[in-house]
């Protein structure tokens, strides 16, 4: 089939070159240039494990194009929708200035009988909004929610754990839900459930997963809160209760919390909107569940005052990790890179490593010192500080190899990824988060 991509970031880029690499013909357009102009090279214009590879694939293959211009989506048959929705500026909701910008770009190049599939997480109601604008050209509006997780996105595109296809009732519906099931054929022939809904339903799962998701790492955080004046470990706690079924080991992992893109402005956004519906004390806990995980960035940063007794000021504190979370450049809302900034604003000489991140880092905080070199990084520190669980920190950094290039021998565990009991036997003082 031949589709089109419109918004070429993090979920379109993925998106569109998966599309291509399952066999499909795809247009991606963007309104940037300078990403097209990369996405064309066979670039991939950010860090995601496997998408260099389809991408050049697709782009080598003929099936996968970038363009600037909106006119060239014209002849596809299913027209999708990934561009960002953020948080906006002056409060809590989502922002759909560009789902808005791109709905309209598109409608003089649909044609009858067009599916548009919107991915983009949006609020629930949005979709309805939009209808009638897609229906005057003839074409049909469904909202297809992503679960990408970053660092399997590729993977979660081509063979994701279920597919949701929000539709209108009646014929139009049907169509469009057959005409979704031949896009996504190899999943659905392997058996991927194909969960067909309404619009309404469609938009709201996207964003009851991801509440659930955080509720479940600020219920275990919260936990740790309660440990670190009890005595308690949070992560032999985490390992009990997770053997229970009904609560699975998943997403309760204690640290300093979640980051990046999605779930700090998506429950957010859900909260605002809930608000407009007049049912805001529905998801109230959802402003609690934000400020326990915004506490454990203070924890982190009080943590490591504390190792260095009482102050910073001076202090050569090495930061392993930028971006929010492993296998992935995305330091959007980054929590590592918040503890590095209020450390350096306390006075600390703060260097940050980290394997894919760097880059984007340095643009947005350059006041920080950057060394792409892990041992160069730990040289001379005093402390280290372990932000973000990539495998070269938590499996492939022995303490006794640290020992020889640090000064200090203290480490805090902000991911509760290291090994405790090997740390201290190689004389190291360790700081986990909620754990004695």
């Amino acid at each position: 089939m031949r589709l089109s991509v419109i918004g070429c970031g993090y979920l379109g880029a993925v998106h569109a070159a998966a599309m291509a690499s399952i066999g499909h013909d795809v247009i991606g357009i963007d309104v940037d240039a300078r990403k097209v102009e990369q996405l064309s090279r066979g670039e991939a214009p950010f860090f995601e494990p496997g998408l260099q590879e389809i991408l050049t694939e697709g782009i080598q293959s003929g099936r996968l194009r970038f363009t600037t211009d909106m006119a060239e989506a014209s002849g596809a048959t299913v027209h999708f929708v990934g561009v960002g929705t953020p948080q906006q500026k002056d409060g809590y909701a989502a922002d759909l200035t560009y789902v808005n910008a791109a709905i309209d770009g598109l409608l003089p190049y649909l044609n009858p009988g067009d599916l548009v599939a919107g991915k983009s997480t949006v609020p629930v109601g949005t979709a309805a909004d939009l209808t009638p604008r897609v229906e005057a050209t003839g074409a049909t509006l469904v909202w297809n929610p992503e679960f990408l997780r970053e660092g399997w996105a590729v993977q979660d595109t081509i063979d994701p754990d279920r597919l949701v296809v929000g539709v209108p009732a009646g014929e139009a519906g049907e169509r469009a839900a057959a005409t979704l099931r031949e896009v996504y054929h190899p999943a659905v022939a392997k058996g991927t459930p194909f969960i067909v809904t309404d619009l309404a339903t469609a938009e709201l799962v996207k964003v009851a997963a991801n509440a659930f998701l955080a509720t479940k790492i600020s219920f275990i955080n919260a936990m740790a809160e309660i440990a670190e004046v009890t005595g308690a470990d949070v992560t032999q706690l985490a390992d009990a209760i997770g053997h229970d079924a009904r609560i699975g080991r998943r997403f309760l992992g204690a640290g300093i919390g979640f980051g990046g893109g999605c779930l700090p402005k998506d429950i957010r956004a859900f909260s605002a909107r809930a608000e407009e519906l007049g049912r805001g004390e529905s998801v109230a806990f959802l402003r609690e569940i934000d400020a326990i995980n915004l506490r454990r960035r203070d924890r982190a940063v009080d943590l490591t005052v504390a190792a260095l007794d009482g102050t910073v000021f001076e202090k050569k504190i090495t930061v392993l990790g930028a971006a929010f979370k492993p296998h992935s450049d995305d330091i959007r809302d980054s929590p590592a890179l918040d503890v590095a900034v209020r450390l350096r604003g306390l006075g600390a000489n703060v260097t940050v490593t980290d394997p894919a991140a760097i880059e984007n880092a340095r643009s947005r905080h350059p006041q920080l010192t950057y060394v792409e070199d892990r041992d160069e990084a730990l040289r001379d520190a005093d402390a280290v500080i372990v932000v973000t669980e990539w495998d070269e920190y938590r499996r492939q950094m022995p303490p006794e190899h640290v020992s020889a290039l640090t000064a200090g021998r203290i480490i805090i565990d902000g991911r509760n990824c290291l090994d405790a009991a090997a740390w201290r036997a190689a004389g190291w003082t360790y700081y986990g988060m909620g754990r004695p």
